[in-house]
């Protein structure tokens, strides 16, 4: 099964996030590439859509390869098998990180100009991203929003890798994931239009829905 795009892929997740039996979710999307999908679910739901910005660390000289992630509330997550196969040290990774966590600040301001997100105690939270490949960033995410005690923490992806499913559902109270071929080798393999998510985008989808939620309050 290959998507069109990733509101395609937002579609496909609907019902089965729906089947998990929420009540009064908020959906969070993985900037960039999770938004698109988590604005399609926050639509199907009539939940509110917001971002969680986290940032995958990559390898010296092969960014695309992730070691690690960081996440807004100073969240570091790194793959310590990884990190002694390719020689790299703790300072080394640190120094890596905290380049990521300056993107992490600067998208935080770019998407939401100095507004907090909401109290997320007791809330219902469904965590969206396009893909899981190694699971790191998605895995920082969801340590950021353990801190927050939400009620419910579900993490919702179009497809992934079996491997980093299970292992995030030792994190997530729920991992909902449809497609989880045998042979994963990339996200953008699972995607006709797998085209970069910019930074206008994200923001579109965020006052879209915002709007969207405004005109149908009561």
């Amino acid at each position: 099964m290959r998507f069109r795009d990733r509101a395609d892929a937002g579609r496909a997740l609907v019902e089965h996030v729906a089947a998990v039996g929420l009540t009064s979710p908020v959906v969070l999307g993985l900037p960039r590439g999770g938004v698109p999908v988590a604005a399609e679910l926050a639509g199907a739901l009539g939940a509110p859509l917001d971002v969680l910005v986290a940032r995958k660390v990559g390898a010296p000289g092969h960014a695309e390869f992730g070691i690690g992630a960081v996440a807004e509330g100073g969240v570091r997550v790194a793959d310590p098998a990884v990190l002694a196969r390719l020689g790299i040290s703790d300072d080394d990774f640190a120094r890596l990180a905290a380049r990521e966590e300056a993107n992490v600040t600067r998208l935080v301001d770019r998407y939401r100009s100095g507004r907090t997100l909401p109290d997320l105690t007791g809330t219902e939270v469904v965590v969206v991203d396009d893909g899981l490949a190694t699971g790191m960033t998605a895995l920082a995410a969801l340590q950021a929003l353990r801190g927050m005690s939400p009620s419910r923490l579900v993490l919702a992806v179009p497809v992934g890798a079996r491997d980093s499913v299970e292992r995030l559902s030792e994190v997530a109270d729920v991992v909902v994931c449809p497609v989880q071929p045998p042979r994963f080798e990339a996200v953008g393999v699972w995607y006709q239009d797998f085209g970069a998510t910019s930074d206008d985008e994200v923001l579109r989808h965020l006052h879209d829905r915002a709007a969207r939620a405004h005109d149908a309050q009561p």
